[in-house]
């Protein structure tokens, strides 16, 4: 995986308040040969209590947050900057069998003045057929779901292929279950075998599946061969609304985090590492991207114990304030679109 890049500044845990004046003096005099007396002069503290913080042994909680630092330091460059203060605690707590709380892993964050990427906005690649007949939107943005295959959705993304005119494509079918990558699919060409083939390997990978089959009006979900093809499965489909892209949010969603993702976790220079670094993340994504709404399990992980049981365990969508203050904007603009966003 690519490290992290950037500066950070110089890590300070100890709770002293003339910490900062301390290390400046010990590093002066050592690098530069300043006089010791003179800076303490210059900094208004007294030489006593310079030597004393010099020879003082560094508190059990001091060292354990050194400690810590270097974890969360050795965790934000393996994954290339990508994860939140909620993330790193989980991915911590997992991989090291610790046992640590959010607000500390965000507080030595703050200290080392790391932080996660912001996601960028997506190039939207859909491209409709005034022709074709249209779905209802059945799914109506109820993106939770009770067991595995019961609500599938899917997108196409664009991928620019670096030093070249080419792009790439990738479909993918997420279940709304536990948001794993159900297929995927890779062409040179956005067209109907892409989706075609993503839902033969859909199938074929679960053969019982009859979700409730969610997408966009993309030319390829609204063709008769798609629409023949979810039929013979037993498969209704829901289509999102004309210019309403919050209706296959989870979809949307997942390309923004894909993108962001990616590019900071791998060396992409050209097709075959584009390539590469498509297929690695989505193996990261489904087997090791822990998430804190599902019990800091991944998404194949929440899958495999559902299929095991009879009654699946519920993992309700939490509530996020952003989401409920846009909806409540929108009410006031627009009561009639009011709906669960998820």
């Amino acid at each position: 995986m690519k490290k992290s890049r950037g500066n950070r500044k110089k890590a300070i845990f100890s709770k002293s308040k003339n910490e900062i004046k301390y290390l400046a003096i010990k590093e002066l005099h050592e690098t530069e040969n300043y006089s010791i007396k003179w800076m303490c002069e210059m900094l208004n503290i007294t030489r006593s209590a310079y030597y004393k913080w010099l020879k003082r042994e560094i508190p059990k909680k001091e060292l354990e947050d050194i400690s810590l630092g270097e974890t969360v330091n050795k965790y934000h460059d393996k994954y290339g900057g990508i994860l939140g203060y909620r993330r790193m605690t989980i991915f911590i707590n997992r991989n090291e069998n610790k046992d640590y709380k959010y607000k500390r892993i965000r507080r030595i964050m703050k200290i080392l003045d790391i932080s996660s990427s912001i996601r960028r906005v997506r190039k939207c690649c859909t491209i409709s057929n005034k022709n074709d007949e249209k779905a209802e939107n059945i799914l109506n943005r109820n993106f939770e779901a009770s067991r595995p295959n019961e609500k599938w959705t899917s997108d196409v993304c664009e991928f620019k292929i670096p030093k070249s005119d080419k792009k790439l494509y990738l479909s993918a079918f997420i279940d709304l279950y536990d948001r794993s990558i159900v297929s995927w699919q890779i062409s040179y060409q956005n067209n109907n075998i892409l989706v075609f083939d993503t839902f033969d390997k859909a199938i074929e990978a679960n053969p019982d599946a009859q979700p409730l089959f969610h997408s966009d009006r993309g030319f390829q979900y609204t063709s008769p061969a798609f629409k023949n093809k979810l039929e013979k499965q037993g498969i209704q489909q829901s289509m999102s609304r004309v210019a309403c892209c919050l209706d296959n949010a989870v979809s949307e969603g997942l390309w923004g985090i894909f993108r962001e993702e990616m590019y900071k976790l791998y060396d992409i220079h050209d097709e075959e590492s584009l390539i590469s670094a498509i297929e690695n993340y989505i193996n990261f994504y489904n087997y090791h991207r822990y998430q804190e709404r599902y019990d800091s399990k991944s998404p194949i992980e929440v899958r495999f114990e559902a299929l095991k049981t009879n009654i699946p365990k519920f993992y309700p969508i939490p509530i996020n304030k952003r989401i409920e203050k846009y909806k409540a904007n929108l009410a006031m603009k627009n009561p009639t679109e009011i709906t669960s966003i998820g």
